[in-house]
């Protein structure tokens, strides 16, 4: 059996990242969601281990001081994050796990788990980028140039990633994912069990 993949996708606002990744989901419901943990208050239909872990913020706290969590952020007086333990037992379980999260988590992981697949959505330029976020109806024209200056700085990431996928349209951005992930199931290190499969099977003849 292989191991999984650990597959995670970030890019600045407005360029579809979670419009993407829920079509990735519905092509292929063999890719697993990262479910995150938070120390929020469940709203109501809310499951503990279906749409986030719900963490107290001592639990929560202990686990950044141990190290458990692959990112974590303070969001208006509440935790979020990703606990490690629970990613990486299901990677050795051969599942392929999907993670959409901001730049500075992204940057956490890589140093964490530097063997994943790191994948960077750009717009197809600037200009169509605030043409979205003006689509959204909930941007004053200060608070749109600061996302734009913020997504420039975004971009200026994006080397750290592995690959960079324009989306232009939703259905081709999902698919390019789909091959590259396709793709990254062929690399030696995540096959090692089938190669020494093979190499013991010819050494005990």
């Amino acid at each position: 059996m292989r191991k999984g993949l650990l597959i995670l996708v970030s890019g600045p606002s407005g360029t579809g990242k979670g419009t993407v990744c829920d079509l990735l989901r519905q092509r292929h419901p063999e890719i697993s969601y990262s479910i995150s943990a938070t120390t929020r208050q469940p709203r109501p239909g809310e499951q503990d281990g279906v749409n986030y872990y719900f963490y107290t913020k001592e639990k929560f706290q202990t686990m950044i001081a141990r190290g458990e969590l692959l990112e974590w952020a303070e969001v208006y007086g509440n935790y979020y994050g990703t606990p490690k333990q629970k990613v990486t037992d299901r990677l050795e379980a051969g599942e392929d796990i999907l993670l959409e999260i901001d730049t500075q988590g992204a940057l956490d992981v890589m140093r964490l788990m530097p063997d994943g697949l790191f994948i960077f959505l750009l717009p197809p330029s600037l200009e169509e980028l605030a043409r979205r976020l003006k689509g959204r109806g909930t941007e004053t024209e200060d608070s749109l140039q600061r996302r734009l200056a913020a997504a420039v700085e975004e971009i200026k990431i994006a080397h750290h990633y592995r690959y960079v996928v324009v989306n232009d349209k939703v259905e081709a951005a999902e698919e390019v994912i789909a091959n590259i992930i396709e793709a990254e199931h062929h690399r030696t290190d995540l096959n090692e069990n089938l190669l020494a499969g093979l190499t013991e099977a010819v050494e005990g003849e």
